[in-house]
């Protein structure tokens, strides 16, 4: 209600703050929150955001409603001070009749309705302004309407025209409660009173019970509505038998005079309690009443003598606004006048008969109007919100035009809607999701994003049942009940549509009233005018006029009689406006789809099949056929316009060119790329596999985008098409696409191959979905026909540097660039030609450019020329550069049309006019160069520049002196644009990406770098400083996030300023203690400086003392400590892999190594390195270091251990999985800081200096001569890790690189003890020996030093005997050395088989706890050995031995080589490796062998596994996770 609290705000008692807070919408949860915090005006005043969120915990939104409405409450309270100042001397009267209410400065547009004062309330209730209402239209049979509490009927009145009613008002509060008797006694007096008086001077009246009369009621308006309550309405219907009593003659023209009581009942909105207003209309027909005076004897009850008594008999007449007796003395002249009086009575009634009947409204240009607004046809990119009650069954036949409509959901108010109403109606024809009122409370953790994609919202109708649902056993509930127990529903999803998915312009509300209007419909009207500020986006459409009454009175309140008349089409049969809006609608309604099919005709595509698959944008056949004519001719040139300047190209923009309507769209040299390698794919080839790849590189606007729709359009009649939607699971999307191919197909072995369109999605993205439809084809045991592919995903992804892409796999990818060849700059030249002879060069800008190659000279003379007059202080001009700002430095970044809004400060009255409004206020250059977008899945519009180039132009241009910093800066303090709501978390994603997301080649970027490239220019070209203040202004912005707190430690630990890099990497340690990559960049910090003061020590020249290293030292010791906390949340993590922590402490604990052993006290003595390790490894501490290095011994002693189980750590890890990545690779995880890019290397590099520092006496004995008998285990050990020889990774690296690793090998054997199994080695030394023995042997079989198998078996059998405490390598070497022999008797092999079998049973629970929850693809086993054709230890064939097949091949082809199969068939392997036997069961591998227990192979290339049981052959691999088979064949 628009209702004003008078006094100033800052006199406001708690509860009137509460009064306020409901009216502008806040949640009642909160309300009371900040009533027990005693929250008043004074308060109110002083409130500000953060209060609101830390202390009452709000959510952002309301915090900012609150905000925003208190300030425009003040200052409308100032604005009205001063105005009162101003007109106080002339107007002080009408100031007071007519106030426009705070409410509305609150609620958006005031109501239009008269405002009238009140006086004092009953206790407790605030003086606030009345609305005006309407009584009930006079003397008319079955209407149904309905009075709202405290809305103010017109003054009482007396006689006008006599047929106009005059009215009486009545509060009837006391006497509704009295008995039977005394009650009929008193409503009988009333009524014969009133009605005598308007039959003897001819007047129509109203008498009206329940409605204050000031004069009785103090403290109400006069003619406020308050009803009374009745419990049975038979009282005031009997009370009437009361005119045979009171009329002595004439009795039979009173009872037809007096209408029965009408009870119409009183709505309130905060109460559930019924009451009515009880009427009786007078009608004195002249035919009834001609040349008559009536006389009456009123009932009164007396209470002494306890009974009714009858008055003595008076004749009485309206006089004014009273009905008073007629006295003697006018006796005479009020008989004389009884002619006079029926004559004006008679000419009454027949004017009103003749009056003439209304104007015929021509309903259908209206109802077009109102759905279109105010345009030819109906916008493809609104969303409608329908809310409706029962359809009739023949309305049921005319709902075409409501299937083509967006209908975002449905408050559907019938019951049986889904069994037989409109909802089984819609389902005939489209997906739709059930939903009821309590679906829509969204919890506290769940953000606006992940709320519309848990309900689907934006991807298939939201149908609510609010008042029950029959079918789901959900009983509907009466009125009263239902306000009591729906009620707060309602509100809360009226408001989260309203106020937080769809912003205001993107939606409309169609109230489309089909049945009798109840109060639960009224109430949802009420909850969409409030939240939706105003009612220019509600319109009602209702046949029957009845029906619309009581709708039409409830919102006239609200909105005003002629707002609601002009929304509303009132009597327009459902058949003529079936048939009326279908003409305005884009597309033709029900027209069908057709996709291909196998046996090359085609078959119709459901529209609510193709919902159910709503992850894809399936291309038909006949795609935008349904387009409607008269829709494609005044829209063709709009559409052509906006993809030659920059748009997004669409399917109809190949259509129209396809039917000659505009020019063709130019075919780039790279669609004929694009077409042959999908040609060549569709030809098959018998080794390829079911899921085929295509990628398309291309610079960012150069068209890749259109070069990839262009090669779908063009297939959607041979092949079935769609594009992927973003934002989707790869399991969901795999499942859609299996669900496209197998569409209306009768055999799933034969199906039109699927050819899908992914954009901008990285290569793990694309991994994981050629994976999950792999494991889909190889579940459904689909064999492909002839080789052909089952699915081919063709991707279109943004690089920097296309040509690169295309020469590493000329095979695989098509680049696309700025350039033009030769023949694409003569097709471009033409079609330039032709355009401008259509438009001016400005509305087809990106054409022109591309047809420039996008030449720099011409793109800096083009935005010189843009920006010549362009007022440099306008907002616009603000704005421009914000979008510049963002366009440069965040890939697909936008900032939406209602955020651009608000920073212009628009307030846009009129819905129906809004795109025009906002374009209008745009400066020229703002026009030209902002290009318009629409979210494909939200339609929510937002801007972009045309294009990136330009967009970095004008950012160069327009700063002039500027800053980029300060930009920034000016930026993040846009509060209209960080606050505002629709399209926040976008919004906030790009603001975030700007200052944190640093730059990668594999996300298509230009280089990789180590910060934001906004902060890496800000460092570069003006200072480091203004950088730190740039990212800690944005660290509070964002409300101390605390990944901007390490960023800014790792900005400040880069420039060397050590201590507020401690400070900010501790800040954000402190917010997220768990998080390893955080806690990594504060161990950075520490080693950064720990490095800067070892430099500085150097750069002293200085001996270096244990006083002057002491710092250092601690600095080195907490780097450490860091390190290892890091690595502590990284092992808890169980969603990423992140290895950093174990790297940094290997190389801060080699740098302290050097530190420590280049003291003057352990370098320059002659037994220096003695005394050395004398102090790291036994309890000795030398005098010179004792004090000075006091707090450090305990963590220097225990040095040794900690960075050996780092070192096996990192070693076990490489064991596990593919080691080969390169930098060129996608397969390096994102991590603040620098990654090791060849971690073998690096181990056997770091190995082998740890080793060097505990054993460098002894490990620079010259080549060829014997090494010491007389050293301890420890020390051989450390010579052996010197060597390389310390774990298994630096072992097997010698395979790899084999320079000198004969020699190394023996070396490293000549160490170990002659006879080994006397010595007792620990686990670890018999894994190295043992592997060292294997290593040897495949480098040089000859060697008559490595070990027979026996002994080697022999060794393993001091394994303990408990599997659960043996390394995964001694597992892994069990399943080599005890794989049977062809020569072992059946007893022997099934023994070996059983140590492998329990063995590879530990090796995969080890597998799964390392693995953790990481996707399936990156899950890269590596292999270390092949079963070869030899026996003993000359059966393992090591992987490198053949890696001479693929060596020309990049990495990434090498492995797919390998994983796809093609490699294996090469004859060089057949000589090499052993094929074994077994056989498939339902999918899964076994090996022929084992007899007590199967042996499961896990298949190392999931699709190679025959569909059927089949015996087969495979190639046996060795992997930490087990044995593997590779290359299965079955068996012929």
């Amino acid at each position: 209600m628009a209702g004003e609290l008078n006094h100033s705000p800052e006199d406001w008692t708690e509860s009137e703050v509460s009064t306020w807070l409901r009216r502008i919408g806040v949640k009642e949860p909160y309300i009371e929150k900040l009533n027990e915090e005693e929250v008043n005006g004074q308060i109110l005043l002083t409130l500000n955001e953060e209060f609101l969120k830390t202390k009452i915990c709000m959510k952002s939104g309301p915090a900012h409603l609150i905000i925003q409405k208190r300030d425009e409450l003040i200052n409308s309270k100032q604005k009205s001070k001063e105005k009162k100042k101003s007109t106080s001397a002339k107007k002080p009267e009408l100031e007071q009749k007519s106030v426009q209410s705070v409410a509305a400065t609150a609620e958006g547009p005031p109501a239009q309705t008269h405002v009238r004062e009140q006086g004092a309330l009953k206790e407790g209730q605030n003086a606030i302004s009345k609305e005006d209402c309407r009584p009930r239209p006079f003397d008319r049979e079955g209407i149904d309407f309905i009075y709202v509490k405290h809305r103010v009927l017109q003054p009482e009145s007396g006689a006008s025209n006599l047929t106009s009613p005059c009215h009486e008002f009545k509060s009837f509060a006391v006497a509704a409660t009295l008995d039977r008797t005394r009650l009929q006694a008193k409503f009988a007096k009333e009524v014969l009173k009133f009605a005598v008086g308007c039959m003897n001077i001819r007047s129509n009246g109203t008498i009206h019970f329940g409605v204050m009369d000031s004069k009785e009621d103090a403290g109400y308006v006069h003619g406020e509505l308050i009803g009374i309550p009745v419990k049975e309405k038979d009282i005031f219907v009997d009370a009437l038998d009361y005119i045979e009593r009171c009329v002595s003659s004439d009795k039979e023209h009173v009872r037809q005079c007096v209408r029965p009581p009408r009870f119409i009942e009183v709505m309130d909105r905060e109460s559930t309690e019924k009451r009515y207003v009880v009427e009786v209309d007078i009608v004195p027909s002249i035919s009834i009443v001609k040349s008559k005076v009536y006389a009456v004897r009123l009932p009164n009850f007396k209470e002494s003598a306890n009974k009714v008594e009858f008055e003595k008999e008076t004749i009485l007449r309206r006089l004014g606004s009273k009905t008073e007796p007629v006295n003697d003395k006018d006796l005479s002249d009020f008989y004389q006048r009884v002619k006079d009086r029926d004559a004006l009575r008679e000419e009454a009634e027949k004017a009103k008969f003749l009056s003439a009947p209304g104007i015929c409204q021509d309903l259908g240009r209206k109802l077009t109007m109102l759905m279109t607004s105010g345009k030819k046809f109906i916008e493809n990119d609104k969303w409608f919100i329908l809310v409706t009650n029962k359809f009739q069954p023949v309305d049921l036949c005319n709902t075409d035009w409501l299937l083509n409509l967006n209908i975002f959901c449905v408050f559907d108010f019938d019951p049986d809607s889904k069994i037989s109403g409109l909802c089984s109606k819609y389902l005939q024809h489209h997906a739709s999701n059930m939903h009821s009122l309590q679906s829509y409370r969204i919890s506290g953790d769940m953000s606006i994003k992940e709320f519309t994609n848990h309900l689907h919202l934006f991807e298939q109708t939201s149908w609510i049942f609010c008042n029950g649902r029959t079918d789901f056993k959900e009983t509907p509930y009466d009125e009263m009940t239902w306000i009591k127990t729906k009620m707060t529903f309602l509100r809360e999803c009226v408001s989260l549509i309203c106020k937080q998915i769809l912003p205001k312009g993107t939606f409309q509300v169609i109230f489309l009233l089909t049945s009798p209007v109840e109060k639960p419909l009224l109430h949802t009207f009420n909850e969409f005018f409030t939240d939706m500020e105003g009612h220019e986006d509600i319109i009602c459409i209702c046949e029957s006029e009845e029906n619309f009454q009581k709708w039409q009175y409830f919102a006239e309140g609200s909105c005003g009689r002629e707002a609601v008349n002009n929304a509303s089409v009132v009597g327009m049969k459902m058949s003529h406006i079936n048939a009326t809006l279908q003409q305005v609608q884009p597309f033709k309604a029900g027209a069908s789809k057709h996709l291909p099919v196998f046996v090359k005709g085609t078959c119709v595509l459901e529209t609510h099949e193709e919902e159910q698959m709503y992850s894809l944008e399936i291309l038909t056949v006949d795609h935008c056929d349904d387009t409607n004519e008269d829709f494609i001719n005044e829209e063709k040139e709009n559409i052509e316009k906006l993809f030659y300047r920059g748009g997004k190209v669409n399917w109809l923009n190949f259509w129209l060119a396809e039917h000659k309507y505009v020019g063709e769209v130019i075919e780039r040299d790279a669609y004929r790329d694009v077409a042959k390698l999908l040609d060549d794919a569709l030809k098959g080839n018998a080794d390829e596999t079911p899921v085929n790849s295509i990628n398309i590189f291309h610079h960012p606007g150069s068209g890749g985008s259109t070069v990839a729709r262009q090669v779908l359009w063009n297939n959607r009649k041979d092949l079935r098409c769609a594009v992927v939607k973003p934002s989707y699971t790869v399991s969901l999307v795999a499942q859609h696409a299996v669900e496209l191919r197998e569409y209306e197909e009768k055999d799933p072995q034969k199906c039109l191959p699927v050819l899908l369109l992914i954009e901008d999605s990285d290569k793990d993205y694309l991994d994981d979905l050629r994976n999950e439809l792999e494991v889909a084809v190889n579940t459904k045991r689909i064999q492909s026909q002839s080789g052909t592919p089952c699915f081919i995903l063709l991707s279109c992804r943004r690089s920097h540097d296309p040509e690169r892409r295309c020469r590493e796999s000329p095979l695989k990818n098509v680049s696309v660039t700025h350039k033009l060849s030769a023949q694409e700059r003569r097709t471009f030249s033409g079609k330039r030609v032709a355009l401008e002879q259509q438009y001016e060069p400005e509305f087809i800008l990106t054409f022109v450019l591309m047809s420039q190659g996008f030449n720099v000279d011409y793109v800096q003379q083009f935005v010189e020329h843009l920006l010549q007059d362009i007022d440099r202080q306008s907002v616009v001009t603000r704005l421009i550069l914000y979008v510049a700002l963002l366009n440069t430095y965040v890939q697909n970044s936008f900032i939406s049309q209602s955020h651009c809004e608000a920073l212009l400060a628009l307030t846009i009255r009129m819905e129906r006019f809004h795109q025009h409004e906002f374009e209008k206020s745009l400066s020229p250059q703002a026009k030209l160069v902002f290009l318009h977008l629409r979210d494909e899945k939200t339609y929510i519009r937002s801007i972009r520049i045309i294009h990136p180039v330009i967009a970095k132009e004008i950012l160069q241009q327009l700063l002039g002196e500027q800053t980029q910093s300060s930009l920034a800066r000016n930026l993040l303090c846009e509060d209209g644009l960080f606050e505002h709501r629709f399209g926040r978390d976008e919004y906030l994603s790009f603001l975030r990406a700007l200052f944190i997301r640093r730059s990668r080649i594999s996300k298509g970027d230009e280089y990789d770098s180590f910060f934001s490239p906004l902060i890496e220019h800000v460092c570069e070209k003006e200072s480091p400083d203004n950088a730190i203040d740039l990212l800690k202004e944005a660290f509070e912005r964002f409300h101390k996030d605390p990944f901007f707190a390490q960023q800014l430690a790792r900005l400040h630990y880069t420039y060397e300023k050590f201590e507020d890099a401690k400070c900010w990497a501790e800040t954000a340690a402190k917010q997220q203690p768990h998080n390893s990559y955080i806690l990594d960049t504060k161990g950075q910090v520490y080693r950064k400086w720990f490095q800067a003061k070892c430099k500085a020590i150097d750069h002293d020249n200085v001996s270096k003392t244990a006083e002057n290293t002491a710092d250092a030292l601690g600095t080195a010791l907490k780097a450490l400590e860091c390190f290892q906390e890091c690595e502590k949340a990284a092992e808890a993590d169980k969603e990423n892999v992140n290895n950093s922590g174990f790297f940094s402490e290997v190389e801060v604990g080699c740098s302290l190594l050097k530190l420590i052993s280049s003291l003057d006290v352990f370098a320059h003595r002659g037994n220096g390195h003695a005394e050395c390790m004398k102090y790291l490894l036994t309890d000795y501490i030398p005098e010179e270091v004792k004090d000075a290095w006091g707090p450090f011994h305990g963590r220097l002693k225990k040095l040794h251990k900690t960075m050996h189980d780092a070192l096996e750590w990192i070693s076990e890890d490489l064991n596990y999985f593919q080691t080969d990545i390169d930098r060129n690779e996608e397969g390096i995880p994102e991590s603040p800081e620098e990654k090791i890019s060849q971690p073998l290397t690096w181990l056997a590099k770091k190995s082998s200096e740890y080793g060097k520092y505990f054993s460098e006496a002894y490990s620079n004995v010259p080549q060829g001569q014997s090494i010491p008998d007389n050293l301890t285990p420890f020390q051989k050990r450390m010579i052996i890790c010197h060597l390389g020889g310390g774990n298994v990774t630096s072992i097997l690296s010698k395979l790899t690189d084999q320079r000198d690793a004969v020699r190394l090998l023996e070396s490293i054997l000549s160490l170990y003890p002659r006879d080994p199994i006397k010595a007792k080695f620990g686990q670890r030394d018999i894994v190295n020996y043992i592997m060292a023995h294997i290593s040897l042997n495949c480098l040089s079989p000859e060697i008559q030093k490595v070990a027979p198998v026996k002994t080697l078996q022999a060794l393993c059998r001091q394994f303990p005997s408990d599997k659960k405490k043996c390394l995964p390598s001694a597992l892994f070497l069990l399943t080599l050395l005890f794989w049977p022999e062809d020569h072992d008797t059946d007893l022997e092999k099934e023994t070996k088989y059983e140590i492998v079998q329990s063995a590879v049973e530990h090796l995969e629970k080890d597998y799964w706890t390392k693995m953790k929850d990481i996707p399936q693809r990156k899950r890269r086993l590596y292999t270390h050995f092949f079963l070869g054709s030899g026996n003993g230890l000359d059966k393992f064939v090591h992987k490198k031995k053949f890696e001479k097949v693929t060596k020309m091949f990049s990495v990434s082809e090498k492995r797919m080589k390998w994983f796809r199969g093609e490699a294996w068939k090469k004859p060089e392997i057949a000589t090499m490796l052993k094929r074994v036997s077994g056989w498939t069961e339902d999918g899964v591998v076994y090996l022929d062998g084992p007899r007590k227990k199967k042996f499961n192979i896990l298949p190392l290339h999931v699709p190679s596994v025959p569909h059927s049981n089949e015996n087969i052959m495979f190639y046996l691999g060795f992997t930490f996770r087990g044995p593997v088979a590779c290359d299965i064949i079955v068996k012929e």
